[in-house]
């Protein structure tokens, strides 16, 4: 099963936190991960304020950001197309959505995703109107 997780997701992988458990049930579940390219650098972002806010220690922060990029390494990291982008804007023409969020379900489309998990409520309703199969995680 292809499993596409947008970074509100991908970041319950480094930080243990409500949802966490199950996103592992549901990667034990999957034949291949995917992200966009944009997910990587919105994961560490949370991770840096979390490092900031003095919710995570240093060697927190260092464990958690090289697993993360040693998990990419085999993950499907999809980039922004032209595809992409057309997806997106028909995205943010029908929902109330962020650009960063529209661009992560237009990627697992694009990916031709199995599954788009998130914990983003407001997401996970778009991704499914557009016709993906969506769980959501509980949001921290």
């Amino acid at each position: 099963m292809n499993v596409f997780l947008d970074s509100s997701a991908l970041a319950k992988r480094y930080v243990d936190e409500p949802g966490s458990d199950r996103l592992e049930q549901i990667l034990a579940r999957a034949s291949s991960l995917g992200v966009s390219v944009i997910g990587v650098p919105e994961v560490v972002s949370a991770l840096c304020r979390r490092l900031r806010e003095r919710k995570l220690s240093q060697v927190q922060y260092s464990k958690a950001k090289r697993a993360l990029l040693e998990d990419i390494i085999e993950t499907s990291v999809v980039s922004i197309t032209d595809q992409v982008i057309a997806r997106a804007v028909v995205l943010l023409e029908r929902w109330p959505l962020r650009s960063s969020d529209s661009l992560h379900i237009a990627c697992a489309a694009e990916w031709s995703a199995d599954l788009f998990v998130s914990a983003d409520e407001r997401q996970c309703t778009a991704a499914r109107a557009y016709g993906l199969s969506v769980e959501g995680l509980p949001v921290a």
